[in-house]
């Protein structure tokens, strides 16, 4: 070997199977496929939001609404499609993706695919929050006034937020575990849907009409004031998912390894659970409890990928995808009316939800 190769070699570290990159100070791994799922989902999730902008009473056809947001079409086209139409599909879009990333964060926390924000508990506890002031602000429709426009994305925040603490807590025993965590959040789930079902119970009858909308997962008269608060908690949470990526390769090893890796187990996994319950409780009050989204994305993401933990980027992009599709498929499914967008996910995930049970239930019989 020349001293030119054994410089390369020695600069340049290989690993095994993959190409190594550096950049600046910084080194990582190329991962093509990753890569590629990601563009892959990019393409659907234009495609579907360009399909669902040219749905409607208007009909605007699928060229004429991608050439409308690049900033040609005609001035009617431009106000149907980006004052009318593009709120409700960016909403769906940015709830998709904080979901999915929460998703991601939990299920890679506790090493169980089932430690999605709402089966254990942490959606609910937002909506349990957000209805009660939708309850006492006069109804949903009053997301407009500044009473509930201010009350219902702070009370869903701190909701999210309570709820995450108690289930920790209850959860931890020198540790945490992933079936606990799972089991303990079941339990607070089952109580939260208790408490709304009560508050429906008293409140008045329009106004609980127009929550239990809300609480399946509704996209419908969505706008600019849904989109501005998800999209701030995005670029501000979702880098700092990215940041804290890596600790999530050390975590699924178990508290002791983690420790033995030189990770600070505690203070990550609470920077980890902040994001998490962050990005959940933000999306539940633009759109409602969406289902299954948070469940299904990152591992559909983990499995086309290949990774051992569900990747960050391609989870957010997968659910913004898969909520904008379901979202088209409320609207077309039945002719002359409108299902909530959490219907249609919940008709995808309960399927899968039903196999994770069914597989661990036949993995802890062997």
């Amino acid at each position: 070997m020349t001293l030119q190769e054994e410089r390369t070699s020695v600069a340049t570290p290989r690993v095994a199977g993959r190409a190594p990159w550096r950049f600046r100070g910084m080194s990582g791994v190329r991962r093509p496929r990753t890569l590629a799922v990601l563009v892959g989902a990019a393409v659907v999730l234009v495609l579907a939001a360009a399909l669902n902008l040219g749905r409607g009473d208007f009909p605007i056809p699928i060229q004429d609404v991608l050439s409308t947001l690049v900033g040609a079409g005609s001035r009617a086209q431009q106000f149907v499609v980006l004052e009318l139409r593009l709120p409700r599909s960016l909403t769906g879009a940015l709830v998709g993706a904080a979901l999915a990333v929460s998703g991601a964060i939990l299920q890679a926390i506790a090493r169980n695919p089932l430690a999605s924000p709402d089966i254990i508990g942490i959606q609910w506890g937002a909506s349990a929050a957000a209805v009660f002031v939708i309850v006492l602000g006069g109804g949903v429709s009053a997301v407009g006034g500044t009473f509930a426009a201010v009350g219902v994305p702070l009370s869903a925040l701190a909701g999210g937020l309570v709820t995450a603490t108690l289930i920790y807590v209850l959860a931890w025993r020198q540790g945490i575990q992933g079936y606990r965590l799972v089991l303990i959040g079941i339990g607070v789930n089952a109580v939260l849907i208790a408490a709304v079902n009560w508050l429906l119970t008293v409140a008045q009858i329009y106004q609980a009409a127009q929550a239990q909308v809300w609480l399946n997962g509704s996209l419908n008269a969505r706008g600019w004031d849904e989109v501005v608060p998800v999209a701030i908690a995005l670029v501000v949470l979702l880098p700092a998912a990215l940041a804290l990526a890596h600790l999530l390769g050390g975590l699924q090893y178990g508290d002791d390894t983690a420790r033995g890796l030189g990770i600070r187990v505690d203070g990550g996994r609470t920077a980890l659970l902040l994001v998490a319950v962050g990005l959940a409780s933000v999306a539940t009050a633009a759109a409602g409890p969406i289902a299954f989204v948070a469940l299904v994305c990152p591992q559909i993401a983990q499995r086309l990928c290949r990774t051992p933990t569900p990747p960050i980027a391609t989870s957010a992009m997968i659910g913004a995808a898969l909520t904008v599709v379901a979202d088209l498929i409320a609207r077309t499914a039945l002719p002359g009316a409108e299902m909530p967008v959490g219907i249609v996910t919940s008709v995808l995930g309960a399927p899968y939800l039903l196999y994770l049970l069914a597989r661990y239930r036949r993995e802890a019989r062997q």
